[in-house]
């Protein structure tokens, strides 16, 4: 098997505490850890593009950090067999702007404290430090892999479907100012197989272009950190 590309886009947005089925906050778990996304990812979330008539690209739409590991080494075997380069995608989100506060370790099941804007900004800060720290990690290794993240844009989607009113506003009205789908997805098909960004690792992007993010977004410090605290709780999966 080939892996080329993988983009990470798992995610959801609750109104209430919940735990999922690994005892981990929903929006850490799902929108980064991706513990329990695997097999819907294996069973429903595998694409082919064409983009040349004799190549074809495995396109993995999944969760982030358990699956991406999971996949590594294969990607690796594929870029040096195949002799070009892989790409990890991490789809984020500007409300990473939201996000608590303090260390990623510090309480992330207490629920006396959950804020679902936070919890869902938290989550989304993850998503761009994960893809920092992977990068950092592959080219330490001289792998020909890249890894970054973005920002899709305010999107009309199912993701909201927890907050009725809200929901209703937006699928009746919000539509007409927002993108849809096809263009949410424009900036990772762009980071999937434009040649533009051939080389280019540790970034984050909104609209197909180079952005910034917060402070705590480039803190490699932190995003160490991160990877150390997610290896611990996927270790025995």
């Amino acid at each position: 098997m080939f892996v080329f590309v993988v983009s990470n886009n798992a995610g959801v947005l609750s109104p209430q505490f919940k735990l999922s089925k690994d005892e981990i906050e929903l929006h850490f778990a799902t929108n980064h850890l991706g513990v329990f996304w695997m097999l819907s990812v294996f069973n429903n979330r595998v694409f082919f593009l064409k983009i040349h008539k004799n190549e074809q690209i495995w396109f993995l739409l999944s969760g982030h950090f358990l699956l991406t590991n999971l996949l590594l080494e294969t990607m690796k075997k594929t870029s040096y067999e195949q002799k070009t380069e892989g790409r990890i995608i991490n789809v984020s989100s500007r409300g990473h702007r939201y996000a608590y506060n303090r260390p990623f370790s510090d309480q992330i099941n207490d629920e006396s404290s959950y804020n679902s804007l936070y919890a869902y900004g938290q989550s989304k800060l993850a998503n761009i430090l994960h893809a920092k720290e992977l990068a950092r990690r592959l080219k330490d290794e001289e792998v020909n892999i890249t890894a970054n993240s973005l920002h899709p844009g305010f999107i009309v989607t199912e993701i909201f479907r927890s907050y009725n009113v809200f929901s209703v506003i937006c699928n009746a009205v919000l539509k007409y100012f927002v993108k849809d789908v096809s263009q949410g997805a424009a900036t990772t098909c762009y980071l999937a197989l434009n040649p533009k960004v051939k080389g280019v690792t540790s970034e984050y992007f909104s609209d197909s272009n180079l952005a910034k993010p917060t402070p705590r977004g480039e803190d490699q410090e932190l995003a160490k950190e991160l990877w150390e605290f997610s290896s611990g709780l996927t270790s025995s999966k």
